[in-house]
């Protein structure tokens, strides 16, 4: 899962999914997330995600931001990215077709053909952070009902 900083929607997604495939029992996943910056590195979630989260029992509060790293193609079959400019900016650091074949749009993985970006919930109001979590949540059920398929979105 990737967004920008790694404070907000990836770090959501990650612990989401995670969820999503504990409840239907998928295993053999490993779930991360990462940002395309390094501006917050090290740095935990945004407090209105942490709190967002937190009104549905979701706890993000052992996250640390991190930055997507090339070596990152190598460790992870499908990459998820949150909007188009997280999109092109994971692919400048591929490689190759083979690395540009793993990320997807996240939405678009849940909703193929849809090319939705997940909104940032940055710039917004509080409001803004309760929609980036319904969309992220009902993203994440689809994946990992597709994962339980044994389909790789």
């Amino acid at each position: 899962m990737v967004c920008h900083g790694n404070i907000c929607r990836s770090p959501l997604a990650k612990v989401l999914m995670i969820k999503k495939l504990e409840e239907k029992k998928v295993t053999g996943i490993e779930v991360d997330s990462a940002g395309t910056s390094d501006a917050h590195a090290g740095e935990k979630p945004d407090p209105r995600t942490m709190a967002n989260a937190a009104t549905h029992g979701i706890d993000l509060s052992a996250h640390r931001a991190k930055q997507f790293k090339s070596t990152d193609f190598a460790k992870f079959d499908r990459i998820y990215v949150m909007d188009s400019a997280n999109y092109a900016d994971i692919m400048l650091l591929s490689d190759n077709e083979k690395d540009r074949n793993k990320v997807r749009l996240f939405l678009d993985a849940a909703y193929p053909g849809s090319n939705d970006s997940v909104p940032d919930p940055w710039y917004g109001d509080e409001g803004g952070f309760e929609r980036v979590f319904q969309i992220i949540d009902k993203a994440c059920t689809v994946i990992a009902d597709e994962l339980k398929k044994g389909n790789l979105p």
